[in-house]
């Protein structure tokens, strides 16, 4: 009779852990299979715009396109005009500035330094027509750039130095005709090819990403799951969630991982753990730069150099330019492992006219706060972009060049190559004062990784940072890490609990063999 109520109690124990098992793995599988369905079904359009009368005239300018579509749309320009897409800046709470304006109107990045004075070149990747130095085209809503985001066609595409306007070859009819909900193609044209090329900026958006498979992107992989960028970016009145951490000062807009896989998406309780700290982005992934390389390293300092006259370029072996004239030397890397920093959503920035403490270190343009003691902090995967660029040694503060203009003889760098003339002219139309002496300094600026996400099985391996030898977490010290560090404490205190787990199992069973004898 013992034998068997033994053996029933076994029997239920095991049919508890195997249910507890299925119930765990169906929950997760349940998730997964929902968001899969919710993103595979087809956008289907509602409206045929080729039917419409208005859109059936000749279009001489992409102006009329746009009055066109407010005829209709006719609210919508008051949406745009309030976004940071048309204005270029946002308002946000900065720490020690208090509530200030912050974008590309004031905010220095360490690639083509400021968007300010070179409007006409930079207006490429604007949703607007004209924009130029005296701000005017920010009023005029016949200057909204409708196309930009809707055209579906995937011809639509600003000419170079343009200040925003269509190429000229662009059918304007033909797209005016074919708009719809933005694709991955509206959105790429600008967000691939910020900085001046292909993958330059971000890293982890590149034009690979307007074809790819689930091994480069497990969300965006035309074999997997297909989504565009307005799967995750949801769009209200043409406010456009998620935020460019580089360029965002208040953790407020974003968009998380956690919005559609939930706080705990892992069967296992100790992944699940992980995610208080740890972003998803640490683990799923391991590297970006997967198909084609990222800038990482800009000096300023070298260009100007001519041969014969004339500005040159030089290129390694996968096309990447190493040297321009124009913007000097580039170092470039691919299928890169990320460094890793503590963030809690928030920064602060180096903004036009801050003065600089020492320029004997590397200037922090955008520093990302956090630590392991801050409770809202998660570590996060990043790219960290390094430069040489310009700055005025007197007034202690980083120069914004003119680089771009028509002809020749207007001071701007990539035509006149002269780095005070550029320095001069850029910073009088900045406002800020020159002082006729140009050096160079370190700058560095960090970009989250969130795109190129890996599938679980090619994730980051957990021996992978908890190793002592050449750690993932190895820069992040602030914290102990099993496997990775050691402690004298730690280690007795984990030894002791060995030996006084080994001597009361064993203590446990010596007496139960006694008192059962005894008994017996």
């Amino acid at each position: 009779m013992k034998k068997i109520v033994i053996s029933l109690a076994i029997l239920g124990l095991i049919v508890v852990i195997v249910v507890g098992k299925l119930a765990q793995k169906d929950q997760p599988a349940t998730l997964l299979m929902k968001l899969k369905d919710q993103y595979s079904k087809e956008d289907i359009k509602k409206v045929d715009h080729s039917s419409f009368a208005i859109l059936q005239q000749k279009f001489n300018s992409a102006r009329e396109v746009t009055k066109a579509c407010e005829t209709c749309h006719n609210m919508t320009s008051h949406q745009v005009m309030q976004g940071n897409h048309w204005n270029w800046e946002r308002v946000d709470y900065i720490k020690g500035r208090g509530i200030t304006y912050i974008g590309k109107r004031n905010a220095i990045n360490n690639f083509c330094i400021s968007a300010v004075s070179n409007e006409k070149s930079c207006a490429k990747c604007h949703i607007g027509y004209g924009i130029d130095d005296t701000g005017r085209g920010y009023t005029d809503s016949t200057n909204i750039d409708c196309l930009v985001c809707h055209d579906n066609t995937d011809t639509y595409i600003k000419g170079n130095n343009m200040a925003g306007l269509p190429d000229p070859t662009v059918n304007l009819n033909k797209i005016a005709q074919n708009v719809g909900s933005p694709g991955r193609g509206n959105c790429g044209t600008c967000h691939f090819y910020g900085g001046g090329g292909n993958n330059v900026k971000h890293g982890d958006l590149e034009m690979a990403l307007f074809e790819t498979t689930k091994s480069v992107d497990i969300h965006m992989g035309t074999d997997g799951m297909n989504m565009d960028c307005a799967d995750c970016h949801k769009t209200e009145n043409h406010n456009i969630s998620g935020k460019v951490y580089s360029l965002s000062s208040m953790n407020v807009n974003r968009n998380t991982c956690e919005d559609c896989h939930t706080a705990t998406p892992h069967e296992d309780d100790i992944l699940n753990e992980h995610t208080i700290k740890v972003s998803c982005q640490a683990c799923h992934i391991p590297t970006y730069a997967k198909v084609n390389s990222t800038k990482l390293y800009w000096d300023w300092s070298t260009a100007g150099k001519l041969k014969d006259g004339k500005p040159y370029e030089e290129d390694d072996s996968l096309g990447n330019h190493t040297y321009l004239s124009i913007k000097g030397n580039f170092i470039w890397g691919r299928n890169i492992k990320p460094d890793y920093i503590w963030h809690n959503g928030t920064s602060s920035h180096y903004v036009s006219g801050d003065k600089i403490a020492d320029s004997t270190k590397p200037l922090v343009l955008n520093q990302l706060h956090g630590a392991y003691a801050d409770p809202d902090a998660k570590i996060i995967p990043v790219k960290i972009h390094l430069a040489k660029q310009p700055f005025d040694p007197v007034n202690m503060i980083l120069i914004q060049p003119k680089l771009y203009s028509d002809n020749p003889g207007e001071g701007a760098f990539w035509v006149d190559f002269n780095w005070l003339t550029a320095s001069e002219v850029g910073m009088n139309e900045v406002g800020l004062p020159f002082s006729g002496k140009v050096s160079f300094m370190e700058t560095v600026m960090y970009w989250p990784i969130n795109h190129m996400v890996s599938s679980a099985e090619e994730s980051v391996k957990c021996e992978e940072c908890h190793t002592r030898d050449n750690s993932r977490l190895a820069g992040l010290k602030d914290f102990y890490l099993p496997g990775r560090d050691r402690s004298k404490i730690v280690d007795i205190a984990g030894m002791w609990a060995i030996i006084l787990t080994i001597l009361g199992v064993g203590g446990h069973g010596l007496l139960r063999i006694y008192f059962n004898k005894k008994n017996n």
